[in-house]
């Protein structure tokens, strides 16, 4: 290329060194270049190079042609304006401005521009697309997310709804009973009156019957009854109730029903570094998820009298705390498929009895097949196998003993802790706190097939029982009344087992109730167990409670020495004998685990046949 301010007859020099002649040419910097300056020129890493025979070279551009004198070219480039001109326009308004080569400058803007394609191509533009993925993601979750707080309202007016009838329909049965007992005096009143008619009538038919016949002898006998009746019977003074609405305030009316959390929408900036053109591949995006790990951010539920009310959840939560939303889809299609079909054995077997060093054993929670988690009468838990080693051991925050345990789908250990009213996850032997309760104790706990806790509890006063289902801390569920707004689980105890059976019923051992009480999904009752009529020493009192793979449900007879199978309808299959047993679980191959209270011991038991 012929230096602009060279004569044709000069020798071509290199651009970097001007002192040796050029032979190449870099086409992205648009720089000639002699052999000597194109290993140094292509050290610079900062940029892509691209350098040819100087021959080989593209065509060069043409010089831009001044928009003021037209019969001149564009030559040089003005720093300080950032505008090419030619050599009049020099001398005319740029005197004393930085100039240099508009070629030059030309091969400095082209490598910008070729910067500024490939970050656009490489970073920002899969950036923006990343990003356009999150929010459409984030746009269905947050969709579903609306729908489920609708949903909640929903069903948390049909609570009230059922509510209000149930107390209209007392009122109703107390006005028929004050209507009865009004009715009853006034039938007395009449009853008395009407004798003394009778009375009366007959009395004036015989004075008649004396006066006609003139008999002495009647005439004298004859005693008067005029003072008697002459004092009237007495009057009824009745005051008859009246009913006195309360005024509806709509306010408080809302107010009691629940609230939503304020929609909060923030902003925050994507960032990335640019930092060389081996890091352009993969710049870092601040904060930044692939759509799959992008999720809503938890919604405050409604605080609500039931539904939601308690427990109240700290940090809430989340749907959550309305009453009760739809269940949470199951993640596992273990949930649903069909398990193959395992008879009953007419005879169970014990495969094996775990010494596991507690003076009174209570729980038990399967991790696998060859190790479970035990709880007992101190504040520690610990992990089990076979032979009775200890494989683990958890302490409770609180250094009181927990009630429930159980174990999550990820294999991690849940326990309540009823002295200080939480539910906590122990992850890589770190306990974390997921619910606090006010109000309310949480008993016993059970994993659900949608990763949900399932938590029984008792009111701080003993007056009330419940199941709550929460979705991490968020509480999406409350089971309490059935459609006649009476409570499904007896009060004042603390003993309520719970299991969810493989098609979703939720399954309680109520051993005040002395009955199995299982709802669908929804919460809708769906029928009591209360024992099977063969002769027993002692009532039904079941105490543990666990669920197979083919919808059996097994709850533990404790005083009758008896583990009762049903089926998923309630039906009763048959028992197995097991001397005093409490806890129960089963694995994932059927087996059962026992806990025998007084023994400290955990029996294995096979009672479903592993082929037919």
């Amino acid at each position: 290329m012929l230096h602009p301010r060279r004569s044709a007859q000069d020798v071509l020099l290199c651009d970097s060194c001007e002192t040796v002649p050029l032979q190449s040419h870099c086409e992205i910097c648009q720089i000639n270049l002699c052999t000597n300056c194109v290993g140094k020129h292509l050290l610079d890493s900062s940029r892509k190079h691209r350098v040819v025979p100087f021959k080989e070279r593209s065509s060069t551009p043409d010089l831009p042609k001044c928009p003021k004198h037209t019969d001149k070219h564009c030559e040089l480039y003005c720093e300080k304006c950032e505008i090419p001109v030619c050599s009049t326009c020099v001398s005319d308004k740029h005197r004393g401005h930085i100039l240099c080569d508009v070629l030059k400058k030309l091969g400095s803007k082209t490598q910008s521009l070729q910067r500024d394609l490939e970050e656009l191509e490489s970073i920002i533009y899969p950036r923006y697309e990343e990003i356009a993925s999150i929010v459409q993601t984030e746009k269905s979750e947050f969709k579903t997310n609306y729908g489920k707080l609708t949903r909640a309202a929903d069903q948390h007016g049909e609570i009230w709804h059922r509510k209000i009838t149930a107390i209209v329909n007392q009122q109703k049965s107390d006005i028929v009973e004050m209507e009865t007992k009004h009715m009853a005096v006034l039938d007395k009143t009449t009853d008395e009156i009407t004798h003394s008619i009778t009375e009366l009538k007959e009395i004036i038919l015989n004075l008649k019957a004396i006066l006609e016949s003139n008999d002495i002898s009647l005439i004298s006998t004859y005693k008067s009854r005029n003072t008697e009746f002459k004092r009237l019977p007495p009057k009824v003074r009745v005051t008859l109730p009246t009913f006195s609405p309360q005024k509806i305030n709509t306010d408080q009316l809302r107010e009691m029903f629940g609230s939503l959390s304020p929609l909060s929408i923030n902003t925050e900036e994507y960032d990335y570094t640019m930092k060389s053109p081996e890091a352009v591949s993969s710049p870092s995006v601040k904060q930044m998820k692939s759509p799959e790990a992008v999720s809503s951010p938890p919604v405050k539920p409604m605080k609500s009298p039931e539904a939601v009310s308690s427990p109240s959840v700290k940090q809430m939560k989340s749907p959550e705390a309305v009453s009760s939303p739809p269940v949470k889809p199951m993640k596992s299609s273990e949930a649903v498929s069909s398990p193959p079909v395992k008879p009953l054995l007419d005879e169970p077997q014990s495969i094996a009895n775990i010494d596991t060093g507690y003076k009174y054993l209570c729980s038990v929670s399967c991790l696998s097949d060859e190790q479970v988690w035990t709880r007992g009468d101190n504040e520690i838990m610990n992990l089990l196998n076979f032979q009775g080693k200890v494989l683990s051991s958890i302490q409770t925050q609180s250094g009181y003993m927990p009630w429930g345990i159980t174990v999550t789908r990820d294999g991690d250990l849940v326990y309540t802790d009823w002295y200080n009213g939480t539910v906590n996850l122990v992850k890589n032997k770190q306990i974390q706190t997921v619910v606090t309760l006010q109000g309310w104790i949480p008993r016993y706990v059970c994993s659900a097939y949608s990763d949900d806790l399932l938590v029984t509890m008792d009111s701080d006063d003993g007056r009330q029982s419940k199941v709550v289902r929460y979705s991490g801390s968020r509480e999406t569920q409350t089971i309490q009344f059935d459609d006649q707004g009476r409570p499904l689980y007896s009060s004042n105890h603390k003993d309520k087992y719970i299991s969810e059976n493989r098609n979703l019923d939720i399954c309680v051992a109520d051993r005040t109730a002395e009955a199995v009480v299982v709802v669908n999904q929804s919460g809708k009752f769906r029928f009591r167990y209360t024992g099977h009529p063969y002769n027993t020493k002692e009532s039904f009192t079941p105490y543990g409670i666990t669920t197979d793979s083919q919808s059996h449900i097994l709850t533990a007879d404790h005083y009758n020495h008896r583990i009762h199978i049903l089926d998923q309808d309630g039906q009763f299959l048959r028992y197995v004998q097991c001397f005093y047993p409490y806890g129960l679980c089963v694995d994932i191959r059927d087996n059962l685990f026992v806990t025998q209270l007084g023994t400290g011991k955990v029996k294995k038991i096979q009672y479903l046949k592993t082929h037919c």
